[in-house]
C-alpha cells in the first residue's frame, strides 16, 4: 500500500470516528473523498506562499556593523607633494620615518621597559604654527600604515588652521566636532576609509566657535577612551594645534599616551621650546623631532630625540 493510500485510510477512519478534520472545506470540492484530497495535495504545485523563504529577524540596530565610506586619495599627487605613498622605491624620507615611528610602535606593542597607558593615542604638535607638524602627522600615519599588522587612524584636531585633510586631498565633511556635538551620531558615519590599506581618516568636521570647549569636554574624553580601548590594534594619530597660541592642544595632551613635538631647526627659540615642553610635563611619553635639520646624512630633514 502506497503512502497516499495509507494516509487516506487513516483519515477515513478518523472521520468515521467523528473526529473533525481540517479538510472539510476542501473535501466538499472533491466529492467527499478524502483520498482525492490527499491525492490532489500530493500532485498539485505548491503555492508561492508555501515556498517563500523565511525572513530573518532584523538584528538589534545598536549591534549593526556599519561600514564607513571609502574615499580615493590621489597617490600621484600626494607623492609629488613629498609625502610617503605605497609602492614607492626606498627613500631617505621613508627611512627617517622608520626611525621616528619605531619607538612609538614599541610602546604601542607593550615592548617598552615600562608600560605606557593609552600608548596607541599619539598627538603630534609644535610650539608655534608653521614648524611642520601636519607634514609630520600625515607622513607618520602613512608610514605606520605600511606596517603589516597595524591599522592607523589620522584625526584632524586643529580647528583654527585645519590642513590635514587638504594635504591628503580629502573633501570637507562631517567629522570630530560633529561627533562631540551629537552623541547619537555613529563614528562610522563620519570616519572615512581610504584606498591606502590600513589607513582611515577623521576630518575636523563642522567648525564651531566652541571648538576649544568641545575638545576639552567630557564627550571628548569618552571618545578618546573608546578609541584607545575598543581598537587596541589601531594607532590613532592626532594632528593637533600648536601648544602656545591655543589651549586645545593642552586639553588634548592630558589624555594622550604619547606626544611628538615638532621643532623647526634654526627657527624656534630654545626658550619657546622649553615653555611648550613645560606644558607637557604630566604626559607619560614626550618625543621631539627637529624638523628641517641638516644632520650627518646629506639631505636629511629630521633629527630625532627622546624627552
Amino acid at each position: 500500500m502506497g503512502l497516499i493510500e495509507q494516509a487516506a485510510k487513516r483519515l477515513e477512519e478518523l472521520k468515521n470516528a467523528g473526529v473533525e478534520l481540517p479538510f472539510d472545506a476542501v473535501d466538499r470540492r472533491t466529492g467527499g473523498s478524502v483520498a482525492k484530497v490527499i491525492e490532489r495535495m500530493a500532485t498539485e504545485e505548491p503555492s508561492p506562499q508555501a515556498t517563500q523563504p523565511s525572513v530573518a529577524v532584523p538584528s538589534d540596530p545598536k549591534n549593526d556593523q556599519r561600514v564607513s565610506e571609502t574615499i580615493e586619495i590621489d597617490l600621484a599627487r600626494l607623492g609629488a607633494l613629498g609625502y610617503l605613498v605605497p609602492d614607492q622605491p626606498r627613500s631617505q624620507l621613508a627611512d627617517e620615518f622608520r626611525v621616528i615611528k619605531r619607538p612609538l610602535l614599541t610602546n604601542v606593542q607593550g615592548k617598552s621597559a615600562a608600560p605606557v597607558e593609552r600608548a596607541n593615542l599619539i598627538m603630534v604638535t609644535s610650539s608655534l604654527p608653521g614648524e611642520g607638524k601636519t607634514f609630520l602627522s600625515v607622513n607618520l600615519a602613512l608610514s605606520i600604515a605600511l606596517e603589516l599588522d597595524t591599522r592607523v587612524l589620522l584625526v584632524e584636531t586643529d580647528s583654527s588652521r585645519p590642513a590635514t585633510m587638504a594635504r591628503l586631498g580629502v573633501p570637507a565633511s562631517r567629522g570630530l566636532l560633529d561627533l562631540l556635538a551629537d552623541p547619537e551620531l555613529p563614528v562610522s558615519d563620519v570616519l572615512r576609509r581610504t584606498n591606502i590599506d590600513r589607513l582611515s581618516v577623521l576630518p575636523i568636521g563642522t567648525l564651531s566657535d566652541k571648538a576649544t570647549e568641545m575638545l576639552a569636554s567630557g564627550a571628548m574624553q569618552r571618545l578618546l577612551a573608546e578609541m584607545s580601548e575598543r581598537y587596541p590594534d589601531r594607532v590613532v594619530i592626532f594632528d593637533a594645534p600648536p601648544l602656545l597660541p591655543t589651549p586645545e592642544a593642552r586639553a588634548l595632551a592630558e589624555h594622550m599616551g604619547q606626544i611628538v613635538m615638532v621643532v623647526e631647526s634654526a627657527h624656534t627659540a630654545q626658550g619657546t621650546v622649553a615653555q611648550a615642553l613645560d606644558m607637557l610635563e604630566k604626559c607619560p611619553v614626550v618625543m621631539t623631532v627637529l624638523n628641517k635639520a641638516r644632520g650627518v646624512h646629506a639631505g636629511s630633514n629630521f633629527a630625532y630625540y627622546a624627552y
